[in-house]
């Protein structure tokens, strides 16, 4: 991925604790790193195929005019995601802020916090098989899509399968989402758990009946286990309700662990 820096970039704004940096306000400076692909602007020698450094740095000082926090870390935070949501063809920054005013009482040069963002590109298994299954999906792709921290999302067709496990029950409607989002796997977690809960999912029984159902399958190609969330889902080699869709979407992408590819999985599955 190319990189366009951007170094010691000053500004002012009213960020910090104390009420004398809200009131007077004070010198803040930047160093940026955009991760962009400038090939084809370059080739081309056109910049509306390019991210416009110029258009960046007067945002950031519009942006620490405009707004107040207390943390500079909060500063780092909400600046480099609203630098990604704005400018489509940066996919990552390297953001630090530097407080060379900060109210310490002891000499120094400057403080700072450094932060990497990045647009993350997930699937997502969807699910239901009680009430209008189709109306639960499409209301929860919706507000995927509406949600402003994720953008470019596809989905599959959706396939009608027998439910997986031993809890007899209505056929399922299931099919394969895939975003780019900027949360991390557990915030995405939570916003999921959150759609489930506004259409009447109720966590009673074990792979039982549902009126919706949204799983992690892939982020990026990370691997990942904590006490809420495996990533890659478990098991989901051996799911032809998940496989059959997101080969649609996904044919080519790896497995990270298994090290093979959805279309060969499938392919497997159905040989079994």
């Amino acid at each position: 991925m190319d990189q366009i820096i951007i170094e010691n970039l000053e500004t002012y704004g009213y960020h910090g604790v104390f009420a004398k940096e809200n009131r007077d306000g004070q010198t803040f400076s930047f160093n940026v790193v955009l991760h962009t692909d400038s090939r084809k602007a370059a080739k081309e020698d056109n910049l509306e195929l390019s991210t416009d450094y110029s258009e960046i740095c007067h945002f950031i000082d519009d942006w620490m005019k405009k707004n107040v926090c207390k943390l500079i870390e909060t500063v780092a935070e909400r600046l480099s995601c609203e630098i990604l949501k704005r400018f489509p063809m940066v996919n990552a920054i390297d953001l630090e802020v530097k407080k060379p005013e900060a109210p310490i009482g002891l000499p120094f040069d400057s403080v700072s916090v450094k932060i990497h963002r990045s647009w993350h590109k997930v699937y997502l298994s969807i699910g239901s098989n009680m009430g209008d299954r189709n109306q639960f999906l499409e209301n929860a792709v919706n507000t995927l899509k509406n949600n402003d921290l994720t953008k470019e999302v596809k989905t599959s067709s959706l396939i009608e399968t027998k439910p997986y496990g031993p809890v007899e029950q209505d056929d399922f409607l299931n099919g394969v989402v895939e975003l780019k989002t900027l949360m991390t796997p557990n915030e995405l977690l939570d916003f999921l758990h959150e759609i489930e809960a506004e259409a009447g999912r109720e966590r009673n029984i074990h792979w039982g009946p549902r009126t919706l159902d949204l799983d992690i399958l892939f982020y990026d190609k990370l691997i990942y286990e904590d006490d809420q969330l495996i990533i890659p889902h478990v098991d989901l080699e051996n799911r032809y309700f998940v496989l059959k869709p997101l080969s649609e979407l996904a044919p080519n992408f790896r497995h990270p662990i298994l090290g093979k590819t959805v279309s060969t999985l499938l392919n497997e599955l159905d040989k079994a």
